[in-house]
């Protein structure tokens, strides 16, 4: 006989988001539905709406989870580059690898062509929030590099294996030159502990 732990609420909700990015990364964002991730952890359905509202409201929370969780890592990654421990390729592997392989630009597109973009505003508001955050001085200097920097490894994660195939270049060509951005725009700012390579 089976004892299910009974979770609390905070728990239980974290436990639904954790299945919801697996069944996004897994199967794509149209597969992050109320009804699969309830099957996924052995919730009912209504234990979900309990918690989320209705499929959107899922969708949204797991918008702000993932910028949550994928922009502490990218945070973590600036500050071992200013500290020496990392470096700035650090920062753009991070950068592309939340889009792509964490599922960040499926989730987008699938948002926007749904027509649920506010569920993008997690996202906005912890990019935003991240920037204020690395921005030693209240410059605004990280801004531009970093509207840049999530632009491109968006690209990159919707379209770039086709494109790079298509224009016979390395598949890793966005990312270099990314990070040449990086370090040319961090040097032009006065960024110096960033530019560092």
């Amino acid at each position: 006989m089976s004892i299910r732990k009974r979770l609390t609420q905070e728990e239980s909700r974290t436990v639904a988001l954790e299945a919801a990015r697996a069944l996004l990364i897994e199967l794509g964002p149209q597969a992050v539905t109320l009804k699969a991730v309830s099957a996924r952890i052995g919730r009912t359905h209504a234990n979900l709406l309990h918690h989320f509202g209705s499929a959107a409201g899922l969708q949204k929370s797991l918008a702000e989870h993932l910028a949550v969780t994928i922009c502490a890592t990218i945070e973590d990654a600036v500050i071992a580059s200013r500290t020496g421990l990392g470096s700035p390729r650090d920062v753009v592997d991070l950068t592309f690898d939340a889009f792509d392989k964490e599922g960040g630009a499926a989730l987008a597109s699938w948002m926007l062509v749904s027509g649920n973009e506010d569920a993008l505003d997690p996202i906005v508001d912890v990019i935003h929030d991240l920037v204020d955050d690395l921005d030693e001085f209240g410059s605004g200097k990280m801004r531009p590099i970093t509207h840049a920097l999530c632009l491109m490894a968006l690209g990159d994660a919707l379209m770039g294996s086709a494109l790079t195939q298509s224009l016979d270049l390395p598949r890793t060509s966005a990312r270099d030159l990314a990070e040449q951005m990086l370090v040319d725009q961090a040097i032009k700012a006065g960024i110096v502990t960033l530019a560092r390579e």
